[in-house]
């Protein structure tokens, strides 16, 4: 049966109109899903039995189970999902001063093969849907009785490589009858698949870019990332500055510090020269250690000093504050999971 979760209200609109319903009935679903959080369609009392009856028969709502919940002392939540196919994914709320934030994946495993993620080495199963998407949010707000305020597509998968299901569901959950989540609230990463870059220029959504750059040399960066043999830095570098011409919006770039590989002096000095001119800010991240990796967190004193460096030269920086590390929640360290369970 489809994931009635998948749909945009545009698209409900006309599912519904060729089962020979109203359109507005769509905005009355959207708003029991999305507002009132239910689980089933018999919830959704100002529709018709016989509406009711129909949504039974042609679509689920795909609800997860938690299957485990960790909290960590500094009030972060990493959940362990079951997404009904014999699979499991990790998601992170995150609880900052200004609001909640979600980590959430987009794919079950990830092709792209970065040395210092944990999805890393994991095998790549399948897209999740915009609607299982949408769900990690859903299941999140329904189980801690809160509001998320921002949406990050850093879980697992590479978002830009499931584009079309991500595209729909930054739809969903920007739009004022769904989660109503602003746009500019909305963050996606990417390792650096230029054409989706371009692509997602074209959309006209508000939302933030992050490149997940990481090194100042396509060398390094390689041996970091192979994504970048495909589309080197000078590529990358380029479609980010078309990207701010056409939407004029301020590009993010993740830069994991790693000890002893991209931490020094010299690299700040090299990152300062690939940024310059750029509407752009650099978010540094103390890099985590993974199982079988071959990374290791910069001192503290090395990230400050990369950090200074960088905004005395005019480049915008900020490390990335440090949130669920004793419950493996941090950046590049969620995962995606098999079930092992009798069905």
């Amino acid at each position: 049966m489809k994931n009635i979760k998948d749909y945009n209200l545009e698209e409900l609109k006309k599912e519904l109109m060729q089962v020979e319903e109203k359109a507005f009935r769509a905005e009355q679903i959207f708003k029991w899903l999305y507002e009132e959080k239910v689980e089933t369609f018999n919830e959704m009392t100002n529709l018709s039995l016989e509406l009711r009856e129909k949504l039974n028969k042609q679509y689920t709502m795909c609800n997860f189970n938690i299957l485990k919940k960790q909290e960590s002392k500094d009030g972060t939540i990493k959940y362990l999902f079951d997404v009904l196919d014999k699979n499991a994914i990790e998601t992170v709320l995150m609880r900052y001063h200004h609001g909640n934030t979600i980590c959430v994946s987009s794919q079950i495993g990830c092709k792209m093969g970065c040395k210092f993620c944990a999805s890393t080495g994991i095998q790549f199963i399948r897209n999740l849907t915009s609607g299982e998407i949408v769900e990690q949010i859903l299941k999140v707000e329904q189980d801690t009785k809160e509001k998320i305020s921002n949406v990050v597509f850093m879980g697992i998968g590479e978002p830009l490589d499931n584009y079309d299901n991500v595209v729909n569901a930054i739809r969903i959950i920007n739009n004022p009858k769904g989660l109503n989540i602003g746009a500019r609230h909305i963050s996606v990463s990417t390792s650096g698949l230029v054409p989706k870059i371009y692509q997602l220029a074209e959309e006209n959504i508000q939302c933030t870019l992050s490149i997940s750059l990481h090194a100042t040399s396509n060398e390094k960066r390689s041996s970091m990332m192979p994504i970048n043999d495909v589309y080197p830095i000078e590529k990358l570098l380029q479609a980010c500055k078309d990207y701010i011409a056409k939407t004029n919006r301020r590009v993010s770039f993740e830069y994991a510090l790693a000890k002893d590989n991209n931490d020094n002096l010299q690299d700040a000095k090299e990152l300062v020269k690939l940024l310059k001119g750029m509407i752009c800010h650099v978010n540094l991240i103390p890099i985590n250690k993974i199982e079988n990796g071959n990374y290791t967190k910069s001192s503290n004193e090395n990230i400050m000093k990369f950090r200074d460096y960088l905004n005395e030269h005019g480049i915008v920086a900020t490390i990335r504050r440090e949130l669920g590390s004793d419950i493996d929640a941090a950046c590049r360290t969620i995962k995606k999971k098999k079930l092992i369970k009798q069905m």
